[in-house]
C-alpha cells in the first residue's frame, strides 16, 4: 500500500492520548489536504473516526482498525479507507451516497459538469487514494456504537455538509468535531447540501455537547481549555458576517452580478486554482445574497444584478 505525500515515515506521527483515544496530527497539525486521526482502543472494537492522510503512515495500530465511523464525507477524511477493505464502515445518512459511489459523491458535491467530474475525481485518486465504499452503512443523529470501554455518540451538526456529525467518545469526554475546523479559513459550506443559516446554528449549539477535550479534523488539532476552545468557536463564527460585510462592501463600489462577485473571491484567494473553486465560490456567494436579501441588506434587479438595498 501506499505511503502519504509529504509525511514522516511510518510510526514516527506525533500523538496525543488520552485514556484510550489517540490523536494522531497530520502534517501540519493536520492542514487541508491532510487531517487529524482519531483511534480508539476499545477492549472488543478498534476504531477510528475519519481516515485522512496520515492515517496511511501511522503503520499497524491503524491498519489494525475494525470500525470506521466517518463524521461526514469528504476526500480528505477518505484517504486511508483503501488500507481497511474488511472494516465495517459507517457515514451519516445525508452524506452516504457520496462514500458509497463517485456518482453519489459527486452528487452531494453538486459537481455538475462532466469534465469538471472527471479532473476532480483524477485529483481525488491522485492526491487522497480515493476509493469509494459500497458496503459503508449509514447513522442518524443519536446513534451509538459500544467499542468494550469506550462508547461514541453521534451529535447531528449540519453545516458544512448536510450530514456532519460531532462524534464524542464517552467516557474520555473527547469530541471530534471534524470539520469545525476553527481555522482562520472560516467555516466551509459550499457543496450542494451544505448550509450558511444550519452551520450558524450548528456553532451556537456545539458548547452544549458535554465534552472535556475537543479535537478538530485540521490545523488546530487538540483543545483542552475550554476558554480557548469558545473563543477560537466566536472567531470562527464571525467569519459569517466577515464575509457578508465584504460583499456589501463589493456592492458598494459598484453593483454586480453573481458571476462578477465569484470572480473576485469570497472563500479562496484570488489566484488559487483548483477543479472546485468557482462552483464552491458561486454557492457560498449565492448564500450570503440570499440571507442579505431576506434580511433587506441587498437586493437584485431584473437583469439578475445584485446592489445594496
Amino acid at each position: 500500500m501506499a505511503d502519504a505525500p509529504n509525511q514522516p515515515p511510518a510510526g514516527t506521527v506525533s500523538r496525543f492520548d488520552l485514556g484510550r483515544v489517540s490523536v494522531f496530527l497530520g502534517d501540519k497539525s493536520g492542514k487541508y489536504p491532510d487531517g487529524n486521526q482519531v483511534l480508539i482502543r476499545g477492549s472488543d472494537t478498534l476504531t477510528a473516526l475519519d481516515t485522512p492522510i496520515v492515517s496511511n503512515v501511522i503503520g499497524p495500530e491503524f491498519d489494525a482498525t475494525e470500525l470506521v465511523v466517518l463524521g461526514h464525507v469528504h476526500e480528505d477524511h477518505m484517504a486511508g479507507l483503501h488500507r481497511l477493505p474488511h472494516a465495517r464502515v459507517y457515514a451519516p445518512m445525508a452524506d452516504l451516497p457520496a462514500v458509497q459511489s463517485w456518482e453519489g459523491f459527486a452528487a452531494v458535491m453538486g459537481a455538475r459538469d462532466k469534465n469538471a467530474q472527471e479532473e476532480t475525481l483524477a485529483y481525488f485518486q491522485s492526491k487522497f487514494f480515493y476509493a469509494p465504499r459500497p458496503d459503508a452503512q449509514g447513522y442518524e443523529d443519536g446513534a451509538t456504537w459500544e467499542l468494550g470501554g469506550s462508547r461514541i455518540r453521534a451529535f447531528h451538526m449540519p453545516g458544512h455538509t448536510a450530514g456532519h456529525t460531532v462524534l464524542l467518545i464517552e467516557p474520555e469526554g473527547v469530541a471530534f468535531i471534524g470539520d469545525i475546523d476553527l481555522t482562520g479559513f472560516g467555516p466551509y459550506y459550499g457543496d450542494a447540501g451544505s448550509s450558511l443559516q444550519a452551520f450558524r446554528r450548528t456553532l451556537k449549539k456545539l458548547p452544549d455537547i458535554p465534552a472535556k477535550v475537543w479535537v478538530t479534523s485540521h490545523h488546530r488539532g487538540v483543545y483542552t481549555d475550554r476558554e480557548r476552545f469558545l473563543a477560537d468557536l466566536t472567531a470562527f463564527a464571525a467569519k459569517f458576517d466577515e464575509r457578508n460585510d465584504r460583499l456589501l462592501a463589493y456592492l458598494k463600489q459598484a453593483p454586480q452580478t453573481l458571476d462578477e462577485l465569484v470572480e473576485k473571491r469570497l472563500l479562496y484567494p484570488p489566484g488559487f486554482e483548483a477543479p472546485w473553486v468557482v462552483m464552491a465560490e458561486h454557492r457560498t456567494i449565492a448564500r450570503h445574497l440570499d440571507e442579505m436579501m431576506t434580511d433587506e441588506r441587498v437586493r437584485i434587479d431584473e437583469q439578475g444584478v445584485y446592489s445594496t438595498a
